[in-house]
């Protein structure tokens, strides 16, 4: 896969890039990610990429012309079919299975925004899809621009030790993931859950199922609730689930 990142802070975006997993799935060619600087195609001496709104109002937008011609420019003038996102918070909230359809993809570009936003003309003209990471403002788009392609990369064949290690993780699925625990086995005074250390893995996996249900519920029922909708839970979440909300589960 190729993450193409158009933004006006690439070193911002490459420091973080060459960092971890996801620096280590760049340098075994697992995925290629580039950060091009839209400055590079503001076309004047003094780099200028941003101008006051139409109609009035506080704070600058960022032109039309410099973000085309370096998307035009990435994407070697049209000869690669890419799928560009623009990430603002006006976008639709970024989830897993939309990580999961995204990784399928062989080309992305990620249009990161700054100041008042960019402006409308070029969303209109190159935007496919428009993705927010929550419902609250940054500074610009880079952030978001690395979460989404740290959630895509990790997806990736080879980028994880094996599929379990995402596949069972936080928001993999419809479950929240179950508490961790590492030496010592007693800590302050708390000590692990005694399951875990007895070495009868149908046992472990049974806690893991009930507390990764009780934590879902406590946390974030709407997943359940989706779930129930669906019908996504298994017959053995669905009933860990309803003892649960009876009362009768001890957890």
């Amino acid at each position: 896969m190729r993450i193409d990142i158009l933004t006006l802070f690439p070193e911002m975006c490459e420091a973080f890039l060459s960092e971890s997993i996801i620096g280590r799935a760049r340098a075994n060619g697992l995925v290629d990610i580039r950060c091009t600087n839209i400055r590079d195609f503001a076309g004047n001496k003094h780099n200028r990429v941003d101008d006051y709104p139409y109609g009035g109002g506080t704070g600058m937008v960022m032109q039309p012309g410099p973000i085309y011609d370096c998307y035009d420019a990435v994407t070697e003038h049209g000869a690669r079919d890419c799928h560009l996102i623009y990430l603002t918070p006006q976008g639709m909230p970024l989830t897993q299975q939309r990580v999961r359809e995204l990784a399928e993809m062989d080309d992305l570009v990620l249009l990161c925004g700054h100041y008042e936003g960019v402006d409308e003309r070029v969303i209109e003209e190159i935007v496919d899809e428009q993705i927010s990471i929550g419902d609250y403002v940054l500074t610009g788009g880079e952030l978001p621009a690395l979460v989404l392609a740290d959630s895509i990369s990790r997806m990736l064949p080879g980028v994880l030790a094996n599929e379990e290690a995402y596949t069972e993780e936080s928001l993999y699925g419809h479950l929240l993931e179950y508490p961790q625990y590492t030496r010592p086995p007693e800590w302050k005074g708390r000590e692990v859950p005694e399951v875990l250390l007895s070495g009868d893995h149908g046992k472990v996996d049974r806690w893991r199922l009930e507390q990764s249900v009780a934590r879902t519920l406590e946390q974030r029922p709407d997943l359940l609730e989706a779930a129930e909708a669906s019908g996504e839970l298994t017959k053995e979440e669905a009933d860990i689930l309803q003892a649960l909300r009876s009362g009768e589960a001890h957890i």
